[in-house]
């Protein structure tokens, strides 16, 4: 699905924010990316969805080399995927249900189909009553899971999510937590960036650890013993 291999990226003419990283996410795996703050995770989550290019080493998305490839290229592997971004960048003029079918509607598709999707994913989010609501008017959990939905109404293959809990108390947390396990079982490869060292505990995937632009890759707890039980 992805692979990093000696990837540097640097603002400008300053010192590299991520020196060296190197990573391979398989199709349908399940990744946190953690680190403290400033450690170059939302910089690193700007490579995976092309929101920038590296300035060295290569990146490989969907068996594609991204150093090489032209712009329209480029627009043809973004829509395959997903991104809800810490700050939600909904469309408060926009109805729930218009700020989800909009990606669908930039791609052409035929309304009738747009009405079907969207309504069954609202219903699947739990926001079937807050259809024609405006999202300023919801409270953040809401508003959290109409980025999700407008996120994934696409089906994408990879889905980003950069800080999705960050502002929500735990139980609601655990929630969308929860929702993203179920698209990761559908099929969807996820990469969710956070500090919540709870939930990372409490859904043991593995980590992508960033340190200083440095990353390092942290198997899951119930991978490693499972990995161990096969030796014996």
């Amino acid at each position: 699905m992805i692979r990093f291999e000696h990837v540097g990226l640097r603002y400008g003419i300053g010192p590299e924010v991520l020196s060296d990283i190197n990573f391979t996410l398989a199709p349908g795996s399940f990744h946190f990316l953690t680190g403290p703050s400033g450690a170059g995770k939302t910089s690193l989550m700007n490579l995976m969805y092309l929101g920038r290019l590296p300035t060295r080493g290569l990146v490989t998305m969907f068996g594609q080399n991204i150093n090489k490839m032209k712009r329209e290229d480029m627009v043809a592997i973004r829509q395959r995927i997903g991104v809800v971004f810490q700050d939600f960048r909904l469309l408060n003029h926009m109805s729930t249900f218009d700020n989800v079918a909009l990606p669908l509607r930039i791609v052409g598709k035929p309304e009738k189909e747009i009405q079907s999707n969207v309504s069954e994913l609202l219903e699947w989010v739990g926001l079937g009553e807050h259809m024609n609501v405006l999202p300023n008017t919801m409270s953040g959990g809401q508003q959290q899971r109409i980025a999700i939905a407008r996120a994934v109404v696409t089906r994408p293959r990879l889905l980003l999510a950069d800080e999705p809990t960050g502002n929500l108390d735990d139980e609601i947390g655990e929630r969308l937590l929860s929702l993203f396990e179920q698209l990761n079982r559908m099929g969807t490869t996820l990469v969710i960036a956070t500090h919540n060292q709870m939930l990372m505990d409490k859904f043991p995937h593995p980590r992508l650890i960033l340190s200083k632009g440095i990353l390092t890759i942290e198997e899951s707890k119930f991978n490693l013993r499972k990995k161990l039980e096969g030796l014996f």
